[in-house]
């Protein structure tokens, strides 16, 4: 059952709360004997995170029917979170007063960190299915999990990756700038670089690192900076938004990197990206967690996607799409061994958690004492022919890389 509670009207809040009151005042065994798990899925539809919310929103829809197929009953009520964290906050708080068992959510840390607060709290399970802020599973909360990896860990993994990729192309940079959003998913990146990168032993110097802010008109003034430093590789920390200003910033100063990557981010693999860019956004490379073709779970989602998403492109959506259905085959499993959807029942089948079929490539599903799940791999995928392309690890590759990447001019 899917229920959309996008908006709410002055009565529908007064509703909400009466109810909510009704349900806190109802005995918690009425509460645990429920058939079904309602499952609130707040993600940013509107404001300036809407690209990414709205795909995580398709995905939600999309693992509606494959949940079902798979035996797990839940109703999903889906809510605008509006790219704000109080709003968040607020809405999560609406969410359980109107019944729901756990929250699913929310692709922007500031908002997750906003509804785990209020969470933990209510005892609420929140299942995270995008949020890479290392405090979000660092500040003890303990009805808390998230299928994700934490900046650092993206970072980590991702820095890896790309070592494994100049590798295969034997090329060979001398020097990188960081370029990454000042916002809370940004500095996250940028903490992990500044701990991780003097340790990981790349074969290029990092010669500086530069923040930017993602609501500006254009990256001008950072690409000017860049550019003045000649650097072989651009790293980068995108959103779909502002990663389009920087590649328009780049062409139009006429700086041409060996290679544009990033070690763990969005925006270099989105519709919007590539809509907006053509030619120019394919070379762009990333090491991210990436949809598994090989599973089961992943085949009967895409299959699903592509009948009732016609409009979009599973394999550009399928970062988004495919951690948004992991974190709600979480929520739907615990709730299956717990048979209950008391919150505290429900937190400890959450921490035993052991999914070995899931949509994202990797080893099965679990989590540490903190709610965080350490096994997440990455792949490095390339944008070719405007179509994200695993290139590596070799074994689930299905094009080569390409380094260095090809002129802006004459791209076709």
């Amino acid at each position: 059952m899917l229920i959309d509670r996008s908006k709410f009207s002055r009565r529908t809040v007064l509703a909400g709360t009466a109810a909510g009151t009704a349900v806190l005042a109802t005995p918690s065994i009425l509460r645990a004997q429920a058939q079904t798990l309602k499952i609130a899925v707040l993600l940013p539809r509107s404001g300036y995170l809407a690209q990414a919310g709205q795909s995580c929103h398709r995905g939600a829809l999309v693992s509606a029917p494959v949940l079902a197929d798979l035996g797990y009953k839940v109703e999903m009520v889906h809510i605008d979170i509006e790219s704000n964290p109080d709003v968040a906050r607020t809405q999560a708080e609406r969410a359980i007063n109107e019944g729901a068992h756990c929250i699913v959510g929310a692709f922007d840390s500031a908002g997750t960190l906003a509804i785990a607060q209020v969470c933990e709290q209510r005892q609420v399970p929140l299942i995270v299915n995008i949020a890479a802020a290392p405090q979000l599973t660092e500040q003890g909360y303990k009805f808390l999990v998230r299928n994700f990896p934490t900046g650092q860990m993206l970072v980590s993994g991702g820095l890896q990756q790309l070592k494994t990729l100049i590798s295969a192309t034997k090329v060979e940079p001398k020097t990188a700038v960081f370029l990454h959003a000042n916002d809370t998913f940004g500095m996250a990146q940028r903490q992990g670089m500044d701990k991780l990168f003097p340790a990981a032993n790349m074969p290029f110097k990092l010669v500086e690192s530069i923040a930017y802010d993602p609501k500006a008109q254009d990256l001008s003034v950072e690409v000017t900076k860049m550019r003045s430093l000649n650097p072989d590789i651009l790293l980068v920390v995108t959103r779909a938004a502002d990663a389009i200003k920087l590649i328009r910033d780049v062409v139009r100063q006429k700086f041409q990197p060996m290679a544009i990557l990033s070690p763990g981010s969005p925006g270099l693999y989105d519709e919007e990206f590539f809509k907006a860019l053509g030619p120019l956004a394919d070379y762009c490379a990333y090491a991210l967690p990436w949809a598994n073709p090989k599973s089961k779970s992943s085949q009967a989602l895409e299959a699903a996607f592509k009948k009732m998403q016609p409009d979009f492109r599973f394999p550009i959506e399928c970062f988004n799409v495919g951690f948004t259905f992991d974190a709600l085959l979480t929520a739907a499993d615990a709730f299956k061994r717990a048979g209950s959807t008391n919150g505290v029942e429900l937190m400890k089948a959450l921490k035993s958690t052991n999914l070995v079929d899931h949509a994202m490539i990797g080893p099965p599903i679990t989590f540490d004492e903190k709610g965080q799940n350490n096994n997440i791999p990455a792949a490095v995928v390339q944008n070719r022919g405007r179509v994200p392309t695993v290139v590596l690890p070799a074994d689930v590759a299905t094009m080569t890389p390409v380094l260095p990447a090809p002129p802006w001019q004459g791209r076709t």
